[in-house]
């Protein structure tokens, strides 16, 4: 059995899915308008802010 692979692409994959959620996450900020979306922004700040 053969298991064919091809690394470049699986690294590409994983970066480009890693630029979509961060891209994602600044979206999110700049939709709300708020610095802290959820606890995971700033827990924090979030803390604070409460």
């Amino acid at each position: 059995m053969i298991i064919n692979h091809n690394m470049n692409a699986l690294n590409a994959h994983r970066n480009m899915m890693g630029n979509i959620a961060t891209a994602g996450k600044s979206m999110e900020k700049l939709s709300s308008g708020l610095r802290i979306n959820r606890a995971g922004d700033d827990a924090a700040g979030l803390a604070i802010s409460e």
